[in-house]
């Protein structure tokens, strides 16, 4: 029997067995349980106008919508906006775009500085927002940034990144990882700089 606070922290995830096709294939599909994250009462789900079957609950007379993470992903590039910085991560073969997590009661304005001062020492010029993605796989939405650092020496965070390495556009799009939300946001980012931010 889960407590009050288990309940207002976890989801409950089940899942099922719906059939088998003709492959023979068990397709699965998730039915979640969900609990009310103010006072813990089982959440049904209720049809809410214009958003569909929303979890619900009674007890507060609330609709509960999902909740996932936000992280700011962004295209350090440098003050002449002609090179591009990317990142190896510690255990890590690829090179990818410097991203970060925003925190509880930050915005992604003041995500960005914090990032880049925790994993380059260095501090921001400026930023223009690009676009965002949701990411499936962490349940996250990526919001991507062109971010201006100062031209100075990079002190890296060795316990989270390899290798930073500046490139020019083009190596870069060559370096980054293929077939990821970091190249889509790369080769936006890129068509921007050639207009400078």
């Amino acid at each position: 029997m889960m407590g009050l606070q288990e309940r207002l922290l976890f989801c409950e995830l089940k899942t099922s067995v719906t059939g088998v096709n003709d492959e023979g294939v068990q397709p699965l599909r998730k039915v979640v349980f969900m609990y009310c994250r103010h006072c813990g009462q089982k959440l049904s789900l209720r049809f809410c106008e214009n958003e569909g079957l929303i979890p619900y609950c009674s007890t507060c007379a609330d609709y509960m919508f999902p909740q996932f993470s936000v992280a700011v992903s962004m295209v350090v590039t440098n003050r002449a906006q002609d090179k591009v910085l990317l990142a190896k991560h510690v255990d890590d073969q690829d090179f990818i775009l410097f991203a970060g997590y925003v925190k509880k009661g930050e915005n992604a304005e003041k995500a960005i500085p914090r990032e880049i001062k925790e994993e380059l020492g260095l501090n921001v010029v400026k930023a223009k927002y690009m676009s965002s993605r949701y990411y499936e796989k962490n349940d996250v939405l990526m919001l991507n940034f062109i971010v201006v650092v100062e031209d100075k020496e990079i002190k890296m965070n060795t316990n989270e990144i390899a290798e930073a390495k500046w490139c020019s556009s083009e190596e870069a799009i060559q370096l980054i990882r293929k077939g990821t939300t970091a190249e889509y946001f790369l080769q936006n980012a890129v068509r921007e700089l050639k207009k400078k931010i």
